[in-house]
């Protein structure tokens, strides 16, 4: 496995890459990974002749009080990880590299980057576009894999590359969870003892709003305030938001119908968790 720490080398390596025709699949990270993350690449692996995965903690997209300073930084252990699952190679850029002095370019995608998780999270997606579109620039995949976990950050980052046109498909992977639901995250290992048992309650309450929501003559209002009542009755969390909306555009349901994605931010103490469900209700049986 090679490893890559500055722009010029990865060109290189690239651009030899693309001399030879093979195909290369992408896995952008910040690190920390986990099983989520080795199931991606092992999908990546799957389809592609080559793999990379990029390793980048991207300042640009926490905002002020965030977590950029103690988010988990393991770069032996991650070495480890993906070696295991064979990939070709790990970027590991300096943020000096990505970002150097008088810095002044940015990428945002207007509007579904200022709703859910955008609307407490000003800055945050146009970091994601930003570092995503710079890493494409580089790596230059033939595919992009990312995490359904993160689903809006999928379909901002969709939008990106068809807007800018980058030559890459965009391969979602299913969210990995814990035995008893929660799904995985680099940000979970920031719960206490207490949180994490309390934890479950948000995949909990997603499949009760699933169950609910493919009903007949059911209101979104309905769906929603299940949920709240579910989380808030039986943890401590504090609930950012809790959403019903299109699974494709992000825009907010009147009525349950076509594609669903119901979709939540909860906080245990400090720690913000994401979790979403997705199902599509056409006449109330079909999930």
């Amino acid at each position: 496995m090679l490893i890559i720490k500055n722009i010029k080398s990865i060109n290189s390596k690239i651009n030899s890459l693309k001399r030879s025709g093979r195909s290369i699949g992408f896995v952008p990270t910040m690190g920390a990974l986990h099983e989520g993350h080795l199931s991606i690449m092992r999908r990546a692996r799957r389809q592609n002749d080559i793999v990379v995965v990029s390793v980048f903690v991207n300042p640009k997209q926490f905002g002020l009080n965030e977590d950029f300073a103690r988010y988990p930084r393991q770069e032996k252990k991650d070495h480890l990880l993906a070696k295991k699952e064979k990939v070709d190679i790990i970027f590991y850029p300096s943020i000096e590299e990505i970002y150097p002095t008088r810095y002044l370019t940015y990428i945002n995608v207007e509007g579904i980057s200022r709703i859910l998780c955008g609307h407490d999270r000003p800055v945050h997606f146009k970091g994601v576009t930003t570092i995503v579109g710079k890493l494409l620039n580089l790596v230059r995949p033939d595919n992009l894999y990312l995490g359904q976990k993160d689903a809006q950050q999928v379909i901002v980052l969709r939008k990106m590359i068809v807007d800018l046109n980058f030559p890459v498909k965009v391969r979602v992977c299913p969210i990995v969870r814990e035995p008893d639901g929660l799904a995985l995250s680099s940000r979970n290992k920031y719960l206490t003892n207490q949180q994490r048992l309390e934890s479950p309650v948000l995949f909990q309450a997603l499949k009760k709003a699933k169950i609910k929501a493919l009903k007949e003559n059911v209101s979104v209002k309905g769906v929603l305030n299940l949920m709240k009542s579910n989380i808030t009755k039986n943890s401590s969390g504090s609930i950012d938001y809790i959403a019903c909306v299109d699974a494709d555009s992000l825009v907010p349901l009147d009525v349950i119908k076509g594609r669903v994605m119901i979709a939540l931010a909860v906080k245990f103490g400090k720690t913000r968790l994401i979790d979403n469900i997705v199902f599509r209700k056409d006449d109330g049986k079909k999930k």
